[in-house]
Protein backbone atom coordinates (compact mmCIF):
# COMPACT_ATOMS: atom_id res chain seq x y z
CA UNK A 1 0.00 0.00 0.00
CA UNK A 2 2.77 2.34 0.72
CA UNK A 3 4.44 1.89 -2.81
CA UNK A 4 1.22 2.66 -4.00
CA UNK A 5 1.14 5.92 -1.81
CA UNK A 6 4.26 7.22 -3.13
CA UNK A 7 3.50 6.47 -6.53
CA UNK A 8 0.14 8.76 -5.68
CA UNK A 9 2.00 11.56 -3.98
CA UNK A 10 5.28 11.73 -4.62
CA UNK A 11 6.50 13.39 -8.07
CA UNK A 12 9.65 11.53 -9.95
CA UNK A 13 9.92 9.29 -6.53
CA UNK A 14 12.91 7.24 -7.89
CA UNK A 15 15.21 10.23 -7.43
CA UNK A 16 15.59 9.59 -3.59
CA UNK A 17 19.21 12.00 -3.63
CA UNK A 18 17.07 15.00 -5.27
CA UNK A 19 16.35 17.12 -1.50
CA UNK A 20 13.22 18.07 -2.79
CA UNK A 21 11.84 13.92 -3.28
CA UNK A 22 13.56 13.25 -0.39
CA UNK A 23 11.80 15.84 1.54
CA UNK A 24 7.93 14.60 0.11
CA UNK A 25 8.91 11.17 1.78
CA UNK A 26 9.08 12.76 4.82
CA UNK A 27 6.10 14.56 4.68
CA UNK A 28 4.25 11.60 3.48
CA UNK A 29 5.46 9.80 6.33
CA UNK A 30 4.26 12.61 8.61
CA UNK A 31 0.93 13.32 7.01
CA UNK A 32 0.17 9.72 7.25
CA UNK A 33 1.20 9.33 10.75
CA UNK A 34 -1.15 12.09 12.23
CA UNK A 35 -4.45 10.58 10.55
CA UNK A 36 -3.51 7.27 11.81
CA UNK A 37 -2.87 8.42 14.79
CA UNK A 38 -5.62 11.04 15.29
CA UNK A 39 -7.92 7.92 14.32
CA UNK A 40 -6.85 5.52 16.79
CA UNK A 41 -6.39 8.35 19.43
CA UNK A 42 -10.49 9.13 19.42
CA UNK A 43 -10.45 5.38 19.43
CA UNK A 44 -9.37 4.28 21.86
CA UNK A 45 -9.91 7.37 24.29
CA UNK A 46 -13.39 6.52 23.64
CA UNK A 47 -13.10 2.90 24.79
CA UNK A 48 -11.03 4.13 27.56
CA UNK A 49 -14.06 6.34 29.08
CA UNK A 50 -16.22 3.57 28.04
CA UNK A 51 -14.88 0.66 30.35
CA UNK A 52 -13.35 3.11 32.89
CA UNK A 53 -9.45 1.43 32.09
CA UNK A 54 -6.59 4.29 32.69
CA UNK A 55 -4.30 1.66 30.72
CA UNK A 56 -6.41 2.03 27.19
CA UNK A 57 -6.69 5.76 27.90
CA UNK A 58 -2.64 5.89 28.54
CA UNK A 59 -2.37 4.18 25.36
CA UNK A 60 -4.58 6.81 23.68
CA UNK A 61 -2.36 9.68 24.94
CA UNK A 62 0.36 7.85 23.88
CA UNK A 63 -1.05 8.08 19.83
CA UNK A 64 -1.46 11.67 21.07
CA UNK A 65 1.40 12.47 21.05
CA UNK A 66 2.70 9.73 17.87
CA UNK A 67 0.62 12.68 16.11
CA UNK A 68 2.39 15.53 17.35
CA UNK A 69 5.78 13.79 16.61
CA UNK A 70 4.61 13.37 13.24
CA UNK A 71 4.09 17.28 12.93
CA UNK A 72 7.50 17.56 14.15
CA UNK A 73 8.31 15.16 11.58
CA UNK A 74 7.09 17.28 8.79
CA UNK A 75 8.80 20.41 10.23
CA UNK A 76 11.84 18.60 10.54
CA UNK A 77 12.47 17.44 6.71
CA UNK A 78 11.26 20.75 5.80
CA UNK A 79 13.79 22.45 7.20
CA UNK A 80 16.43 20.05 7.25
CA UNK A 81 16.08 20.89 3.69
CA UNK A 82 17.32 24.40 3.68
CA UNK A 83 20.15 25.33 1.22
CA UNK A 84 23.05 26.81 3.19
CA UNK A 85 23.16 30.08 4.03
CA UNK A 86 26.07 32.30 5.56
CA UNK A 87 25.63 30.90 9.17
CA UNK A 88 25.07 27.38 8.30
CA UNK A 89 27.24 26.53 4.99
CA UNK A 90 26.97 22.97 5.22
CA UNK A 91 22.95 23.20 4.95
CA UNK A 92 20.63 22.38 7.73
CA UNK A 93 20.59 18.36 7.37
CA UNK A 94 21.37 18.41 11.48
CA UNK A 95 17.28 19.64 11.57
CA UNK A 96 16.50 16.31 11.29
CA UNK A 97 18.30 14.82 14.25
CA UNK A 98 16.78 17.68 16.12
CA UNK A 99 13.54 16.83 15.21
CA UNK A 100 14.17 13.51 16.67
CA UNK A 101 15.57 14.44 19.99
CA UNK A 102 12.13 16.75 19.78
CA UNK A 103 9.79 13.50 19.38
CA UNK A 104 11.74 11.59 22.25
CA UNK A 105 11.57 14.58 24.78
CA UNK A 106 8.17 14.09 24.15
CA UNK A 107 7.58 10.57 24.39
CA UNK A 108 9.38 10.75 27.56
CA UNK A 109 7.27 13.73 28.95
CA UNK A 110 3.72 11.44 27.82
CA UNK A 111 5.62 8.09 29.95
CA UNK A 112 6.03 10.33 33.12
CA UNK A 113 3.00 11.24 32.99
CA UNK A 114 0.78 8.11 32.38
CA UNK A 115 2.85 6.74 35.23
CA UNK A 116 1.80 8.85 37.81
CA UNK A 117 -2.01 8.45 36.65
CA UNK A 118 -1.08 4.21 36.72
CA UNK A 119 0.19 4.68 40.43
CA UNK A 120 -2.87 6.69 41.40
CA UNK A 121 -5.04 3.59 39.74
CA UNK A 122 -3.49 0.90 41.90
CA UNK A 123 -3.60 2.94 45.13
CA UNK A 124 -7.31 3.93 44.37
CA UNK A 125 -8.45 1.07 41.64
CA UNK A 126 -11.64 1.44 39.53
CA UNK A 127 -13.69 -1.22 38.45
CA UNK A 128 -12.95 -1.98 34.46
CA UNK A 129 -15.96 -3.06 32.11
CA UNK A 130 -15.65 -5.80 30.01
CA UNK A 131 -16.46 -5.15 26.32
CA UNK A 132 -16.04 -7.67 23.61
CA UNK A 133 -16.46 -4.94 20.74
CA UNK A 134 -13.72 -2.73 22.62
CA UNK A 135 -11.33 -5.62 22.58
CA UNK A 136 -11.84 -5.87 18.84
CA UNK A 137 -11.05 -2.27 18.08
CA UNK A 138 -7.95 -2.44 19.96
CA UNK A 139 -7.12 -5.75 17.97
CA UNK A 140 -7.76 -3.51 15.15
CA UNK A 141 -5.29 -0.44 16.43
CA UNK A 142 -2.72 -3.07 16.52
CA UNK A 143 -2.49 -4.04 12.95
CA UNK A 144 -3.03 0.09 12.00
CA UNK A 145 0.68 0.38 14.02
CA UNK A 146 2.45 -2.67 12.97
CA UNK A 147 1.54 -1.10 9.54
CA UNK A 148 2.73 2.05 10.58
CA UNK A 149 6.00 0.31 11.73
CA UNK A 150 6.50 -0.89 8.08
CA UNK A 151 5.61 2.06 6.05
CA UNK A 152 8.27 4.10 8.43
CA UNK A 153 11.08 1.21 7.92
CA UNK A 154 10.64 1.15 4.36
CA UNK A 155 10.77 5.11 4.05
CA UNK A 156 13.33 5.11 6.47
CA UNK A 157 15.48 2.76 5.04
CA UNK A 158 14.77 4.29 1.72
CA UNK A 159 16.09 7.97 2.31
CA UNK A 160 18.20 7.01 5.65
CA UNK A 161 15.70 9.23 7.60
CA UNK A 162 16.68 9.14 11.25
CA UNK A 163 13.11 10.44 12.01
CA UNK A 164 11.44 8.12 10.42
CA UNK A 165 13.35 5.06 11.97
CA UNK A 166 12.73 6.41 15.60
CA UNK A 167 9.04 6.67 14.44
CA UNK A 168 8.82 3.08 13.03
CA UNK A 169 10.46 2.03 16.19
CA UNK A 170 7.93 3.66 18.33
CA UNK A 171 4.93 2.31 16.70
CA UNK A 172 6.61 -1.24 16.94
CA UNK A 173 6.94 -0.55 20.58
CA UNK A 174 3.23 0.93 20.38
CA UNK A 175 1.97 -2.91 19.28
CA UNK A 176 3.89 -3.99 22.41
CA UNK A 177 1.54 -1.96 24.25
CA UNK A 178 -1.54 -2.27 23.09
CA UNK A 179 -1.32 -5.84 23.26
CA UNK A 180 -0.94 -5.74 27.04
CA UNK A 181 -3.52 -3.31 27.25
CA UNK A 182 -5.97 -5.79 25.60
CA UNK A 183 -4.49 -8.50 27.88
CA UNK A 184 -4.98 -6.55 30.86
CA UNK A 185 -8.59 -5.58 30.06
CA UNK A 186 -9.22 -9.55 29.56
CA UNK A 187 -7.64 -9.93 33.21
CA UNK A 188 -9.94 -7.23 34.79
CA UNK A 189 -12.76 -9.77 33.98
CA UNK A 190 -11.68 -12.35 36.05
CA UNK A 191 -10.11 -10.87 38.81
CA UNK A 192 -10.38 -7.85 41.68
CA UNK A 193 -6.82 -7.34 41.93
CA UNK A 194 -5.73 -3.79 40.34
CA UNK A 195 -4.57 -5.41 36.82
CA UNK A 196 -5.54 -2.27 34.92
CA UNK A 197 -3.18 0.12 37.21
CA UNK A 198 -0.75 -2.21 37.00
CA UNK A 199 -0.43 -2.32 33.07
CA UNK A 200 -0.85 1.31 32.53
CA UNK A 201 2.58 1.19 34.77
CA UNK A 202 4.11 -1.60 32.50
CA UNK A 203 2.98 0.61 29.17
CA UNK A 204 4.76 4.01 30.70
CA UNK A 205 7.71 1.85 31.20
CA UNK A 206 7.93 0.82 27.38
CA UNK A 207 7.07 4.33 26.77
CA UNK A 208 9.86 5.69 28.41
CA UNK A 209 12.10 3.56 27.25
CA UNK A 210 11.54 4.25 24.06
CA UNK A 211 12.15 7.91 24.49
CA UNK A 212 15.36 6.71 26.14
CA UNK A 213 16.40 4.93 23.00
CA UNK A 214 15.54 7.33 20.41
CA UNK A 215 17.27 10.06 23.14
CA UNK A 216 20.32 7.86 23.03
CA UNK A 217 20.77 7.23 19.36
CA UNK A 218 19.91 10.83 18.24
CA UNK A 219 22.09 12.89 21.02
CA UNK A 220 24.67 10.06 19.57
CA UNK A 221 24.52 11.56 15.63
CA UNK A 222 24.32 15.25 17.03
CA UNK A 223 27.62 14.96 19.26
CA UNK A 224 29.48 13.46 16.18
CA UNK A 225 29.48 9.54 15.95
CA UNK A 226 31.50 6.98 14.20
CA UNK A 227 30.67 6.17 10.86
CA UNK A 228 29.89 2.92 9.79
CA UNK A 229 32.59 0.43 9.62
CA UNK A 230 31.53 -1.06 5.96
CA UNK A 231 31.32 3.01 4.73
CA UNK A 232 35.18 3.65 6.06
CA UNK A 233 36.18 -0.04 4.76
CA UNK A 234 34.47 0.94 1.76
CA UNK A 235 36.35 4.76 0.76
CA UNK A 236 39.34 2.99 1.93
CA UNK A 237 39.21 0.20 -0.44
CA UNK A 238 37.90 2.36 -3.16
CA UNK A 239 40.53 4.69 -2.76
CA UNK A 240 43.20 2.49 -2.73
CA UNK A 241 41.97 0.66 -5.79
CA UNK A 242 42.98 4.14 -7.57
CA UNK A 243 45.84 3.76 -9.84
CA UNK A 244 49.41 5.06 -8.58
CA UNK A 245 48.06 5.13 -4.48
CA UNK A 246 50.12 2.78 -2.86
CA UNK A 247 48.28 3.25 0.78
CA UNK A 248 45.98 5.29 2.63
CA UNK A 249 45.88 7.22 5.96
CA UNK A 250 43.90 9.70 7.72
CA UNK A 251 40.57 9.12 6.93
CA UNK A 252 37.91 11.70 8.65
CA UNK A 253 34.27 11.50 8.04
CA UNK A 254 32.10 14.43 9.47
CA UNK A 255 27.61 13.85 9.48
CA UNK A 256 26.00 17.08 9.03
CA UNK A 257 22.47 15.46 8.15
CA UNK A 258 21.34 12.68 5.60
CA UNK A 259 23.24 13.14 2.24
CA UNK A 260 25.31 15.22 3.64
CA UNK A 261 28.47 13.47 4.83
CA UNK A 262 31.90 15.21 4.39
CA UNK A 263 34.87 13.39 4.16
CA UNK A 264 38.80 13.82 3.70
CA UNK A 265 41.72 11.16 3.34
CA UNK A 266 45.34 11.36 2.33
CA UNK A 267 46.28 8.98 -0.96
CA UNK A 268 50.10 8.04 -0.81
CA UNK A 269 51.54 8.10 -4.52
CA UNK A 270 55.00 7.96 -5.54
CA UNK A 271 57.27 10.89 -5.60
CA UNK A 272 58.28 10.29 -8.92
CA UNK A 273 54.94 9.65 -10.35
CA UNK A 274 53.76 12.07 -13.76
CA UNK A 275 51.51 15.17 -10.87
CA UNK A 276 48.89 15.81 -14.07
CA UNK A 277 48.46 11.71 -13.96
CA UNK A 278 47.88 11.29 -10.41
CA UNK A 279 45.64 14.16 -10.29
CA UNK A 280 43.64 13.13 -12.62
CA UNK A 281 42.82 9.51 -10.72
CA UNK A 282 42.44 11.46 -7.42
CA UNK A 283 39.92 13.71 -9.38
CA UNK A 284 38.10 10.80 -10.68
CA UNK A 285 37.93 8.98 -7.49
CA UNK A 286 36.39 11.95 -5.64
CA UNK A 287 33.79 11.76 -8.21
CA UNK A 288 33.01 7.89 -7.80
CA UNK A 289 33.03 8.28 -4.06
CA UNK A 290 30.66 11.42 -4.40
CA UNK A 291 28.00 9.55 -6.84
CA UNK A 292 28.33 5.99 -5.58
CA UNK A 293 27.85 6.50 -1.52
CA UNK A 294 26.76 10.09 -1.75
CA UNK A 295 30.07 11.58 0.19
CA UNK A 296 31.75 14.64 -0.42
CA UNK A 297 35.14 13.76 -0.21
CA UNK A 298 38.54 15.64 -0.88
CA UNK A 299 41.53 13.10 -1.56
CA UNK A 300 45.01 14.38 -0.16
CA UNK A 301 47.99 13.43 -2.47
CA UNK A 302 51.06 12.43 -0.15
CA UNK A 303 54.06 11.87 -1.89
CA UNK A 304 56.60 9.08 -0.86
CA UNK A 305 59.72 7.10 -1.74
CA UNK A 306 58.07 3.75 -2.41
CA UNK A 307 62.07 2.43 -2.92
CA UNK A 308 63.30 4.35 0.04
CA UNK A 309 63.36 1.09 3.04
CA UNK A 310 62.60 3.54 5.76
Amino acid sequence: MINLLIKAFIKDYQNINDKSVRESYGVLAGVLGIIANLLLFALKLAIGLFINSIAVISDAFNNLSDSGSSLISIIGAKLSNRPPDHEHPYGHGRAEYISALAISFIILFVGLQLMRSSFDKIITPEEVLFSPISIVILGLSVLVKLWMYSYNSYIGKTINSSINRTVAFDSLSDTVVTTGVILSALAAAVTSLPVDGLAGVVVSFFILYTGYSTARDTVALLLGSSPAPELVDTIKSTVAGGKYVVGTHGLKVHDYGPGRVIASIHAEVPEDASLLEVHSVIDNLEKRISSELGVDIVIHMDPIPVDSER
